[in-house]
């Protein structure tokens, strides 16, 4: 990708989103006087961050190692890109983590970043926010689900200020690794699953009732299965972003994915750092869709980092 250059009144930042399963960077020219973000650069990094931390509750030296691989390389193209600052965040696996301070300050010391170990409710906010920053005609009461790897974060509000948001440890990676001994998981766990996600769900979700009909979903679920339903074998932005994914899609890919081994999905164009989980992602999106009664959502390839950079572009315009 050309580098662009640097333009004049703006400001370049680099927001880096740290989760369970992926390292998400991007790279965007902050306007404080037409108050928008621009991206410049876009790249994610599988880490899996959180390989064994619900069970163990420590990052291993083996992700750590990743996760100072994937950030030294975000580091470069900052530099490379001419950004002025780097704000960088992590999620659920690291706020699991009891190392984490330790992680924390390994990273600092290896690539010069530092990492803000931030809550699911803040995580919920930003990604609320970054998810139709940008877009046009956003309803005046919406929801913004964020399936990642670790969690699950709901929130609905207006363009205006969050009014409801609701953090759950239900994330594809964690609920893998919990109940799937194999792919495809044998019925009975495919089950316990199931029931485990309803629970959960069902303590949390009814306030969201209310702006069902105007959902946005964000992260690499939804990324994914929005590309397999239009047939794509490689991911296309501009086909996946504000796509309306129907129940109907989600459901059938459900269905042939209960059936489905490793390397069948992988046939899907699916990369194989998500093949694994995806299958508990799109349970966990079928179950959220299926209780609430939501006939589609509409697909963001934006969220957190786009939420990072809409935080710092009001700092520069006084408003926090």
């Amino acid at each position: 990708m050309a580098i662009k250059p640097y333009q004049a009144k703006m400001k370049r930042v680099s927001c880096i989103d740290i989760g369970t399963n992926t390292a998400l960077l991007l790279i965007a020219d902050l306007d404080p006087k037409n108050g928008t973000i621009i991206p410049v650069y876009h790249k994610q990094t599988i880490v899996r961050l959180g390989k064994n931390v619900d069970a163990e509750k420590v990052i291993d030296p083996e992700a750590l190692q990743r996760l100072i691989d994937s950030l030294s390389d975000y580091r470069s193209l900052s530099d490379e890109h001419d950004t002025e600052t780097i704000i960088a965040v992590g999620t659920s696996a690291l706020r699991d983590a009891k190392n984490h301070h330790e992680v924390i300050n390994e990273v600092a010391r290896k690539t010069g970043i530092t990492i803000q170990c931030i809550s699911g409710m803040v995580e919920a906010e930003l990604t609320f926010s970054g998810a139709v920053a940008g877009m046009s005609n956003i309803p005046d009461l919406f929801t913004v689900i964020d399936i990642g790897g670790g969690s699950t974060e709901i929130s609905m509000g207006s363009v205006r200020a969050v009014t409801e948001s609701v953090s759950m440890d239900i994330g594809s990676v964690r609920l893998t690794e919990r109940f799937f001994s194999t792919l495809p998981p044998p019925p009975p766990e495919f089950e316990a699953a199931k029931k485990s996600i309803n629970e959960l769900l069902s303590k949390s979700i009814l306030p969201f009732f209310t702006a069902r009909k105007h959902v946005y979903g964000v992260a690499g679920t939804l990324t994914t299965i929005a590309q397999v339903a239009q047939g794509l074998k490689h991911f296309d932005a501009l086909k996946v972003h504000n796509f309306p994914l129907r129940f109907n899609d989600v459901h059938a890919f459900l269905e042939k994915l209960k059936e489905s081994n490793l390397e069948n999905i992988i046939s899907l164009g699916i990369p194989e750092g998500r093949a694994d989980v995806i299958t508990m992602g799109t349970l966990i999106l079928h179950q959220f869709m299926r209780l609430l009664g939501i006939e589609h959502i509409h697909v963001s390839i934006q969220g957190l980092r786009f939420g990072l950079a809409q935080k710092e572009l009001l700092r520069l315009q006084g408003n926090t």
